[in-house]
């Protein structure tokens, strides 16, 4: 089991996995590569010298040193390179974004979709042939909250990130709100009150007489207050998800409290 599958909360799902292009071992690891390079052509040069005279031999040695070292140095850079690019695990999920990186010591970073405002690629010719691109997820404040640098299959990533955003938004608002709270009369009270004589019990009381044209009605207006309630539960639901902070919440509870 890789380490991104521990992070998964209850009924969390993987949908895509990625990883920089095999091109970012190659452009990240170039120091690595110029050492090899470096490694390759001493120690050419220096088999060749250690033919020649005295002077050329000694000469000769110490860049065989030379090359030595510099292979030995260039092949650990390439191989940690390597590694660090294969322990890379960048994964969409049906509630965020996951970046986990690192060989021994791992650093997972997390986005949750609800936070995601919009993402910008960047793609340049050759990564348009090669299929990857620099991916920086932003949240409403238009701050990079995740940058992808040479992500492989930048677009496909993006498009997948995007697509279970949608759904999760389309979830939440399917979701049935909470019921409202009402305050349950006090019985006690009520018995140890006895009623005025004369005064009708509320199972005695007559039935509303039938709207005649003309009569104002309160229908809409107990529909807009229902409504009103209802957007209320919905967003405290938001609030407790932290898709919204509590001083939005308030801000439209009294936006809305303000229109009854």
């Amino acid at each position: 089991m890789r380490y991104t599958d521990s992070l998964l909360a209850d009924g969390e799902v993987i949908v895509r996995r990625a990883r920089q292009h095999w091109l970012a071992v190659a452009v990240d690891g170039r120091r690595g590569w110029v050492l090899l390079v470096i490694g390759v052509l001493a120690l050419v040069v220096g088999l060749f010298l250690r033919d020649g005279t005295d002077p050329g031999q000694t000469i000769g040695s110490v860049l065989s040193v030379v090359a030595l070292l510099a292979l030995l140095a260039g092949l650990a850079l390439v191989v940690y390179q390597v590694l660090a690019w294969r322990a890379q695990d960048y994964v969409v999920t049906n509630r965020r974004v996951v970046q986990v990186e690192g060989i021994l010591n791992k650093r997972a970073a997390d986005s949750s979709l609800e936070k995601i405002n919009d993402a910008v690629l960047v793609q340049n010719v050759l990564g348009r042939i090669l299929r990857y691109g620099d991916l920086e997820v932003l949240t409403a404040s238009e701050s990079a909250i995740d940058r992808f640098h040479m992500l492989a299959r930048a677009a496909d990533f993006k498009r997948e990130m995007l697509n279970q955003k949608h759904a999760l938004e389309m979830e939440v608002a399917r979701s049935p709100s909470p019921p409202l709270r009402a305050d349950r009369p006090d019985a006690g009270s009520a018995q140890a009150r006895p009623e005025a004589p004369g005064t009708p019990s509320f199972a005695q009381a007559p039935a509303p007489a039938a709207m005649r044209p003309g009569d104002t009605a309160a229908g809409p207006t107990a529909a807009a207050s229902e409504q009103t309630m209802a957007t209320l539960a919905r967003l405290a639901d938001l609030r407790d998800r932290g898709a919204i902070t509590p001083e939005e919440f308030e801000h439209k509870k009294a936006e809305l409290l303000a229109r009854l």
